[in-house]
C-alpha cells in the first residue's frame, strides 16, 4: 500500500494534484489506517496515472470522468469532439497572435496600408515623430469614415508633396508643437496655408467637403489643441480670409482688431 506522496511519484504528479482530484470527485478518497494516513491500492495509481495523462492531452477535468468509464467507441468520440474543441482554440489563438502581432506594429492596426506608406513618407522627409502621431490620429478618424476613399486621397496627398510649400509646411509644423503663441514661425505657417489654400480653391481642389459637420468639429478640435501656437494660427488664417483645417471655407478676408 502506498502513501499519498508515494502514490503521487509513481503518478508522475503532486501531492496537490491528488488532494484536488480527491475534492472535485476524480479520485475516490481511500480510507485511512490505523494511524490516520491515506492508503492507496495498486488501481488508484492506475486512475491518477489515468487522469494525468487525459489531463495532459488538454481533457477538461470535467470530461475526464466520463473517458474514464467509455468504452472503446464512446472514448474515440469524445476524444474526436475534444480534438475538434481544441483545433478552434488554436484557431481563436493563431487569430489573437495575429492581432497582437498588428498591435506590436502599431499604426498598421487602424490605418489602410496606404496611409502607413504615407506617414512613412512623411518620416523619411524628417518629420518629427511627435507630429506624425497627430497627424496618423487624424487619419485614423478619416479612413474610418470614409474607407473607401482613403486610398485616392492619400494618392493626391503624395501628388501634394511635389509642392514645395507643402514641403515647407510640414518642416514648420513638425516642431510646432513647442512653440508659443507669439513665435515669429506661426505667422510664416499661416503665410504658406494660405498659399496652399488658395491654389487649392483657384483648381477647385479643396478637399473635405464629404465629411459631416460632427467629424469637422472633432478633428479642428483637436488640431487646436496640439499647442499654444494653434489659437493663434486660426486668427491669422481668418484675417487672410479662411475657416476652418479640415474642411477650409473662404470668408470675408478680416484685419486684425476687426
Amino acid at each position: 500500500m502506498l502513501t499519498i506522496s508515494q502514490l503521487a511519484a509513481h503518478a508522475g504528479v503532486t501531492v496537490a494534484a491528488v488532494r484536488h482530484y480527491h475534492r472535485i470527485g476524480l479520485l475516490p478518497e481511500p480510507d485511512r489506517d490505523p494511524s490516520g494516513y491515506r492508503s492507496y491500492d495498486a488501481a488508484a495509481v492506475v486512475r491518477l496515472i489515468r487522469i494525468h495523462v487525459l489531463a495532459g492531452a488538454g481533457v477538461p477535468l470535467a470530461q475526464v470522468e466520463d473517458l474514464l468509464h467509455a468504452d472503446a467507441q464512446e472514448f474515440a468520440e469524445g476524444v474526436r469532439e475534444i480534438d475538434a474543441r481544441l483545433r478552434a482554440e488554436v484557431r481563436r489563438l493563431q487569430s489573437t497572435r495575429k492581432r497582437l502581432a498588428q498591435l506590436a506594429a502599431g499604426e498598421q492596426l487602424a490605418l489602410p496600408a496606404s496611409v502607413v506608406g504615407y506617414l512613412q513618407r512623411l518620416r523619411d522627409l524628417g518629420v518629427q515623430e511627435r507630429y506624425i502621431e497627430k497627424e496618423r490620429d487624424a487619419w485614423i478618424v478619416l479612413a474610418a469614415r470614409m474607407p473607401d476613399r482613403i486610398d485616392a486621397i492619400i494618392a493626391k496627398k503624395h501628388e501634394d508633396l511635389d509642392d514645395p510649400d507643402l514641403l515647407r509646411l510640414y518642416g514648420l509644423l513638425s516642431g510646432a508643437l513647442d512653440w508659443s503663441a507669439d513665435d515669429p514661425r506661426v505667422v510664416e505657417v499661416a503665410d504658406v496655408l494660405d498659399r496652399i489654400t488658395t491654389r487649392a480653391f483657384d483648381s477647385g481642389d479643396v478637399g473635405g467637403e464629404d465629411l459631416d459637420d460632427q467629424v469637422v468639429a472633432l478633428l479642428d478640435a483637436a488640431a487646436a489643441r496640439t499647442s499654444s501656437a494653434a489659437e493663434r494660427l486660426m486668427v491669422l488664417l481668418a484675417e487672410r480670409g479662411w475657416k476652418g483645417i479640415t474642411r477650409v471655407e473662404r470668408i470675408a478676408a478680416r484685419t486684425p482688431g476687426t
